[in-house]
């Protein structure tokens, strides 16, 4: 739904990155530009996302089907919940997209600007499903900007229940940051269709690389677990990290953020931090009730 380097923008796959394969996926002449509008023709409302959403699960013989999103007005998310509980369709996931999440082709102008950064967003999304009884049904991943063992366990805290992970990687594969991305002329042969400097990824340098970092990152998560004393990160409650609050302050995460008990916003939400937003949502539109 939006990417959260540029949310609400849409996308521009140059034409010299637009391959026979990817022509004949996206159904254009190959060679040319690919717009990737910022809306999307399928759907418009809640509902209707969510039926695409079970259509999509048809089509694919079951397989898990979700949403990747920064978030942007607290409502809308309300509203995607309001339309799971009205038509008993659920994604199989969400994914939470920061708003300091990264690529080298978004424009500067919305890198950090626009959409909810990470951990404000993660535990968002987190009370939107808890406070209505979804989350049983729906996971949730984090994304933007993590890149160590303590990140992690700080989303897991947050209510993830996985993370992704695209720049570190790129990083280990050599990516100095160009900003070359949507040009196809990327220095150290990452991002680019140009055989010869896609020379410059070795796969046999590259890719224990790659292996080490995924290891050693998964070990300092590890750690972290351990010397928490516990069995494993979906066990990591927000009351057992801390956040800096300023250069002389640091408090448990639970102090900083609301976490909304199960079924909350069903119950009583005018109770709730989040009642003005509750209010104002509804499953039919992404639109404000009032």
């Amino acid at each position: 739904l939006s990417q959260g380097a540029k949310p609400g923008h849409g996308g521009v796959l140059p034409g010299a990155k637009v391959t026979a394969e990817i022509a004949e996926a996206r159904a254009i002449p190959e060679g040319e530009d690919c717009l990737s509008p910022a809306t999307h023709a399928t759907f418009s409302t809640p509902i209707e996302l969510l039926e695409w959403v079970a259509h999509l699960r048809e089509l694919s013989g079951g397989k898990p089907v979700g949403a990747k999103l920064c978030v942007g007005q607290p409502h809308e998310i309300f509203a995607l919940a309001k339309a799971m509980l009205e038509t008993g369709i659920t994604p199989d996931f969400l994914t939470v997209d920061g708003a300091e999440g990264g690529t080298g082709a978004a424009p500067l102008e919305l890198s950090n600007s626009v959409g909810m950064p990470l951990r404000e967003g993660l535990v968002f999304v987190r009370n939107a499903l808890v406070g209505t009884g979804l989350k049983p049904h729906v996971r949730i991943a984090a994304s933007g900007k993590i890149h160590s063992g303590a990140q992690m366990a700080k989303a897991f805290a947050m209510g993830a229940d996985w993370c992704n992970a695209a720049r570190p990687f790129m990083f280990s594969l050599g990516c100095v940051q160009s900003m070359q991305c949507h040009t196809g002329h990327c220095p150290t042969g990452i991002a680019t269709q140009t055989a010869w400097r896609q020379q410059g990824l070795v796969v046999e340098d590259k890719g224990p690389r790659v292996a080490r970092f995924q290891k050693q990152t998964l070990h300092s998560l590890r750690e972290i677990v351990v010397a928490m004393g516990l069995d494993n990160p979906w066990h990591i409650r927000p009351m057992d990290m801390r956040e800096r609050i300023n250069g002389a302050r640091s408090d448990a995460i639970d102090k900083i953020y609301p976490f909304l008990e199960d079924g909350a916003l069903l119950a009583d939400p005018e109770s709730t931090a989040f009642a003005r937003h509750w209010k104002a949502a509804r499953a039919d539109s992404f639109r404000r009730a009032i």
